[in-house]
């Protein structure tokens, strides 16, 4: 099998049911042609760059699916018939493709994706915390920060007394090589 991506902008003043069987459609003749649908992505109505059949507006909708020829044939002739399509593309995105596999890499990337927003969730949690301890009176000492702050306040300050003395020595090359 192969797998495609098929992009379609359809006329954006098609009501949503004419849409939604527009796109029904589609979704029942990839399985009809022995393929698999990997993913539909509606985009919604954007502006396009230039006025196809004096539409400003399309409404962008793109499909992800393993298949064979007959059925990329298939969907563009429907696509030709129909008069709710604006224009349509199918590009092939892999010559060998397995369906199952690329299906459970979408469903492990999902599951890694809603772990981490739980996580992330928590971070602001922690962050009043962190506050309250910064706004701590100095003499009590704040037994809920952070290492690294505690490091930085034990961190000797640099000496004033000498300046350093690599960026002196560039300055003063770099105004003799201009001088010459």
């Amino acid at each position: 099998m192969r797998r495609y991506e098929t992009i379609v902008i359809v006329d954006p003043d098609l009501n949503d049911d004419a849409r939604t069987t527009l796109f029904g459609r589609v979704k029942e003749i990839i399985p009809q042609q022995q393929g698999v649908l990997i993913k539909e992505d509606l985009w919604g109505t954007k502006k396009l760059a230039y006025e196809i059949k004096k539409k400003p507006r399309g409404f962008y909708a793109r499909f992800d699916y393993c298949g064979m020829g007959p059925a990329v044939d298939e969907i563009e002739r429907f696509f030709r018939i129909d008069d709710g399509v604006l224009k349509y593309l199918t590009v092939q995105l892999a010559e060998e493709a397995d369906p199952e596999k690329i299906l459970a890499e979408m469903a492990a990337e999902e599951t890694a994706t809603a772990e981490a927003t739980p996580a992330s969730a928590a971070a602001p949690a922690e962050a009043p915390a962190a506050e309250t301890a910064a706004d701590a009176p100095a003499d009590k000492p704040a037994t809920d920060a952070p290492a690294t702050e505690s490091a930085e306040a034990e961190a000797p300050a640099p000496e004033t007394d000498q300046a350093p003395a690599e960026p002196a020595a560039t300055e003063t090359a770099t105004e003799t090589s201009e001088k010459e």
